[in-house]
């Protein structure tokens, strides 16, 4: 009793300390954002309204701001751990670090991504790293919940009372948490296959495979949060790009990164990648597929080619005074060959083709006029074929000539009028992608990626206006700069003046660059809206679903091809989708020059789903090897045939079965959808449905890289065994089957449907 006495009053000691550093360390957060918020206000408050003061003040406002986001994302679970050290060293680990006033070279606590809280994710028994405990905190709010002491020195006598007999305690609490509709942060539970990946070096491009359940998005998303910590000067003005398969998923998680204190980072879908268009329409399977070719980028180079014509017949442009000028076939041949030539894209070799065709109608022009009636040399001088060729220049009738004949195009209405009339495709797959008017689709939005390219962007009136504007500013700021020199200033009596007046300082042109308007977008808004931005890095998940042309639009938008590709090529399911690493990456990347890590241990999925589902994938491929399942429920999946007239009310019997469960997934083909949604009136549903409500009715491709407490998968028979294998492996707890259609052959070792009331629950 004695014993039990001691170890009760040595926890509660531990409670209080802990308790205690927690309180103080929350009391500095306070203190921190308070800094903040002042700071805010007195920038706000100031009233200076110069260009120069605005800018002063825009800054700061914006560095406080963010400082103010990272303080309030550190907020919950503010710190999760502590490292005791054999040389008696103790830190404490958190979500971010925080330093204390009076003790600035000593951290109060240090942030996950440093290296010195590595060891709390990778020692071991047999490789402590110099601990010799490990402490894991959990808080509620600011209150101290629990401790979890792990031994790591099994020489040290000394005990607290909250060490735990299973090292693995922590992670599986985390695992057998209720879902909330949301994805959250592993900060307290990165694993060390998982930190080795997220702390890879920043180069080149890495590969993340593994299997459903293996966190390989969420590590992608931390790798993010690491890489934003380590290069936070390049990465924060270039800014981090994360596509992902589907609005749902972008929702799903949309607050990892907060959580984790990074806002500074793009979250994306392939359909929102063009600025300016939202791809709201859907292609057939065969039509995403054909588009999604490689050879698209030639079809479409040929059909850029075929908008830069020649004449069939010569063109006639009148000329007032000297009748009328002949523009012909080999005239327009000549100009193209050499405007071509210029290896321009085609806008921008516009003008090098009216360059051409205006010379060869001065030349013609000028033969005419000129011409000795006694066959002696050209009677017009330089100066005189200078002038014709300045009015043939002007010539409305000219322009509409080379107008005709090399058009200005934009990206939009080039694939316009491309899917109308699909030209250099056979005519089966011509008539497949074939489309007038409606709006665009996600394999749409490479195509018009690609025809931006081709046909560039010509920015020379742009950029004559804006010089325009800044001579302008320059002229003002002179004029001023002469005010001021020209104004009385003090001086000391039988002394040269000591104050220097503006023009002493700065001229006229830097003082013009002073005051112009800066953006403070940052740098994800920034990037969002320009198509030619260069990212510091891309994280693109479910990549092996991408097609070929969808990776040539990625390529573009990382040229140092830094980047994170996190997938599984036994999820593919996209017709369009490339799927194999070697494929996806031989055209940007020499063999050898990429990272492949796996991460082969299922964290989501229990054994006995797990079991189910590699059944499917074997089906198709013996030698398919799951990921290994950390976690083991007792409950089998079971499979319950019904009519195909009580489909929806035995999908609702179920679903009202599973009430106050958790978050619960129904995933059915997209045609039944229609059907099932009356039956379940409270279900999220739609193109990005409600995650946090407590029903999501889903197709297979919605459900991809979300996660649920209990699954009914609807309808099996009717999926591919990608899209079944994705639907399988969604639950954490509980996975069932209910079909009017044949059962796969697979899932005919799926245990008999049983009554609620004698069905086993964990």
């Amino acid at each position: 009793m004695q014993c039990i006495a001691s170890g009760v009053e040595l926890s509660t000691e531990e409670f209080r300390k802990e308790q205690q550093f927690i309180t103080g360390l929350y009391a500095r957060l306070d203190d921190l954002r308070a800094q903040a918020e002042g700071a805010v206000r007195s920038a706000l408050s100031q009233t200076g309204t110069g260009l120069q003061a605005r800018l002063e003040r825009d800054v700061l406002v914006a560095e406080q701001s963010g400082l103010l986001g990272a303080l309030n994302a550190g907020e919950n679970g503010l710190c999760f751990g502590r490292l005791d050290f054999r040389d008696g060293a103790t830190h404490h680990i958190g979500r971010i670090g925080i330093r204390d006033n009076d003790r600035e070279r000593t951290p109060l606590v240090i942030d996950w991504r440093a290296e010195k809280a590595r060891p709390f994710y990778l020692a071991t028994g047999h490789c402590p790293m110099g601990l010799r405990r490990r402490r894991h905190i959990s808080t509620e709010g600011r209150t101290v919940t629990a401790l979890h002491d792990e031994l790591l020195d099994l020489t040290d006598t000394e005990r607290t009372g909250h060490e735990g007999a299973d090292a693995d305690e922590v992670l599986l609490a985390a695992l057998d948490a209720a879902r909330t509709g949301r994805m959250h942060d592993i900060v307290r539970t990165i694993q060390a296959e998982q930190d080795r990946i997220i702390r890879a070096p920043h180069r080149g491009v890495l590969v993340v495979e593994g299997g459903p359940g293996t966190g390989k998005t969420v590590v992608a998303l931390h790798r993010a949060a690491y890489l934003l910590y380590e290069h936070r000067e390049l990465l924060a003005r270039r800014a981090v790009l994360v596509v992902g398969p589907n609005p749902a998923f972008l929702g799903y998680i949309g607050d990892v990164l907060p959580s984790l204190g990074e806002t500074g980072v793009l979250l994306s879908t392939m359909a929102e990648l063009f600025p300016g268009v939202r791809a709201t329409g859907t292609d057939t399977a065969r039509a995403a597929e054909i588009k999604g070719r490689a050879s698209m980028a030639e079809v479409l180079a040929a059909a850029v080619r075929d908008r830069q014509t020649v004449p069939g017949t010569a063109i006639e442009i009148p000329h007032e005074g000297y009748g009328t000028l002949t523009l012909d076939r080999a005239m327009a041949e000549d100009a193209r060959w050499k405007a071509r030539g210029s290896g321009l894209p085609h806008n921008l070799a516009l003008p090098h083709f009216a360059f051409h065709i205006i010379d060869a109608l001065t030349a013609q022009l000028v033969e005419r006029v000129g011409a000795d009636p006694f066959g002696g040399p050209n009677l017009l001088g330089p100066d005189d074929a200078a002038q014709m060729g300045k009015e043939i220049a002007m010539s409305h009738e000219v322009h509409a000539a080379i107008e005709e004949l090399w058009p200005k195009l934009t990206p939009a209405a080039f694939v316009a009028d491309f899917l109308a009339d699909p030209s250099h495709l056979p005519d089966g797959e011509a008539e497949l992608i074939r489309r007038e008017g409606g709006a665009w689709t996600p394999g749409d939005v490479p195509l018009l990626d690609e025809a931006a390219e081709l046909l560039g962007e010509d920015d020379s009136a742009a950029r004559a206006a804006a010089e325009a504007e800044r001579q302008e500013r320059i002229a003002y700021a002179q004029g001023v700069l002469d005010l001021s020199e020209g104004s009385e200033s003090y001086e000391f009596e039988d002394e040269e003046s000591e104050v220097l007046a503006a023009h002493n300082i700065i001229d006229a042109e830097r003082m013009a660059e002073r005051h112009e308007e800066a953006d403070h977008r940052s740098a994800a808004e920034r990037a969002a809206a320009d198509r030619t931005w260069a990212f510091g890095h891309i994280i693109v998940d479910e990549a092996q679903e991408l097609s070929a042309m969808a990776w040539r639009l990625l390529m573009r938008r990382c040229p140092t091809r830094s980047m994170t590709l996190v997938g599984d090529p036994a999820q593919t399911a996209d017709p369009a989708g490339v799927g194999s690493w070697e494929r996806i990456l031989e055209p940007y990347v020499a063999a050898g020059h990429w990272e492949h890590a796996r991460l082969g241990v299922n964290y989501r999925t229990p054994a006995e789903i797990m079991e189910v589902a590699a059944e499917v994938c074997r089906s198709a491929d013996p030698s398919f090897v799951p990921p290994r399942s950390v976690r083991s429920t007792g409950v089998r999946p079971w499979a319950r045939h019904v009519e195909p007239g009580e489909l929806a009310s035995a999908v609702a019997r179920a679903v009202a079965d599973e009430r106050g469960t958790g978050r619960l997934a129904v995933i059915a083909p997209a045609r039944l959808h229609a059907t099932l949604r009356p039956a379940l009136p409270d279900a999220a549903h739609g193109t990005t449905p409600d995650l946090t409500s407590e029903v999501a009715l889903l197709d297979p491709r919605q459900a991809k890289g979300l996660e649920f407490d209990v699954v009914l998968v609807v309808e099996p028979g009717e999926y591919g065994v990608s899209d079944l294998y994705v639907a399988l492996t969604r639950a954490t707890r509980r996975m069932a089957v209910l079909h009017a259609g044949a059962l796969p052959t697979a899932l005919a070792g799926l245990t008999p449907w049983v009554s609620p009331a004698g069905r086993a629950r964990p």
